[in-house]
C-alpha cells in the first residue's frame, strides 16, 4: 500500500487522484490517511466527501460543507473546496449549452417521473447524447439506458447528430423490448417527427425533462461520467472504428461486470434480466 500512495504522490498526471487510486486498487481513505501535509482533521473530512460524493456526484462544495457540519465537523467552505480540489472531485451540473438544442416548433412533453415509483426494468427508459473528441474530430455517443436497472439497452457513434441516426439507436432498443415511459430532454432530435411517431405507435408514454434542469435525467447524467472517467479519458483513439470497438468492450464490461453500489452491488444485466445471463447478442450498438 506504501508503494502505491508513493506512486500517486510523485505521479504528475492530470488524472484525478480518486481515479489513479481506483486504477492501482487503493482507497481512498487508506490514501489521504497519510497524505503529506494534512492533518487528520483534513483527512477525516475527505474520507466523509468521498463517500458522500458517491452518493450524491452532483453536491459541490457548499453543500459537503453542511454535510460536514451536520456530522459535526466545523470546518468553512475555503477549506471543503480545496480538499475537493486536491481528490479530482467535481460536481455535476448544467452546462450553459448542451447538445441537444430545442425546436421551438416541435411538440414537447411534461416531465412523468416526479411521483412515479421506479421498481422494476422496463418501467421507464432514458436517452441522452454526449461527445467524443477523436483528432480534433467530435462523433457523438447516445444511449438508451433503463433506469431502474442502470442497463444500456442500445447504443451508437453517431458521426452526424442528426434524428434519423437517433431512430436507428431507438429502433434497436425497441427491438428488444418495450418501456411503460420514455424520457429524453427536449433536444431537436427527441421532439422530431420520426422519434415520436415511433414511441406513441408503440403506446409508450412520453416524458421529457424540464428545460434547464439536467437533474431530471440523473441516471444517464451519471452514466456520462463514468464511462469518460473509466474509458474516454484514459485513451488516445486514433479512428472512428477503435473508438466503436474499445467502447464496445467497456459497455459490455458495464452491463455484464461492473457492480454498482447502488444496485447492491449487482451488474445492470443480472437485475435487468434476472437470474438469467445475457446474450452478447443482445448488446445492441451502431
Amino acid at each position: 500500500m506504501e508503494q502505491k500512495r508513493e506512486a500517486i504522490e510523485k505521479n504528475n498526471s492530470d488524472i484525478p487522484i480518486c481515479r489513479q487510486c481506483y486504477l492501482l486498487d487503493l482507497s481512498l481513505s487508506s490514501f489521504y490517511y497519510q497524505a503529506a501535509g494534512e492533518s487528520e482533521l483534513n483527512r477525516e473530512c475527505m474520507r466523509l466527501i468521498d463517500e458522500q460524493y458517491e452518493k450524491c456526484p452532483f453536491y459541490g462544495y457548499r453543500k459537503m460543507e453542511v454535510m460536514l457540519w451536520e456530522k459535526g465537523y466545523e470546518v468553512n467552505h475555503k477549506r471543503v473546496r480545496r480538499l475537493m480540489e486536491l481528490m479530482g472531485l467535481k460536481a455535476l451540473y448544467p452546462k450553459k449549452k448542451g447538445l441537444s438544442i430545442s425546436n421551438e416548433y416541435n411538440p414537447k412533453y411534461c416531465y412523468l417521473l416526479d411521483d412515479i415509483k421506479i421498481d422494476t426494468p422496463n418501467r421507464v427508459w432514458t436517452t441522452d447524447i454526449t461527445y467524443v473528441k477523436v483528432g480534433g474530430k467530435n462523433y457523438y455517443l447516445m444511449a438508451v439506458m433503463d433506469w431502474y436497472s442502470r442497463y444500456v439497452i442500445s447504443w451508437g457513434i453517431l458521426k452526424r447528430m442528426d434524428a434519423d441516426s437517433c431512430v436507428e439507436v431507438l429502433k434497436r432498443a425497441l427491438e428488444v423490448t418495450e418501456p411503460d415511459i420514455f424520457n429524453s430532454d427536449q433536444g431537436s432530435q427527441f421532439t422530431s417527427r420520426s422519434f415520436i411517431d415511433m414511441l406513441k405507435k408503440r403506446g409508450i408514454a412520453i416524458s421529457m425533462d424540464g428545460k434547464g434542469r439536467c437533474f431530471d435525467n440523473i441516471i444517464i447524467e451519471r452514466f456520462w461520467r463514468t464511462v469518460k472517467y473509466e474509458e474516454i479519458y484514459l485513451k488516445e483513439y486514433n479512428s472512428y472504428f477503435e473508438l466503436k470497438e474499445s467502447l464496445k468492450k467497456y459497455i459490455d464490461f458495464y452491463n455484464q461486470e461492473r457492480y454498482h453500489q447502488s444496485l447492491r452491488y449487482l451488474t445492470p444485466a443480472t437485475v435487468y434480466f434476472g437470474n438469467t445471463e445475457m446474450p452478447l447478442n443482445h448488446l445492441n450498438c451502431a
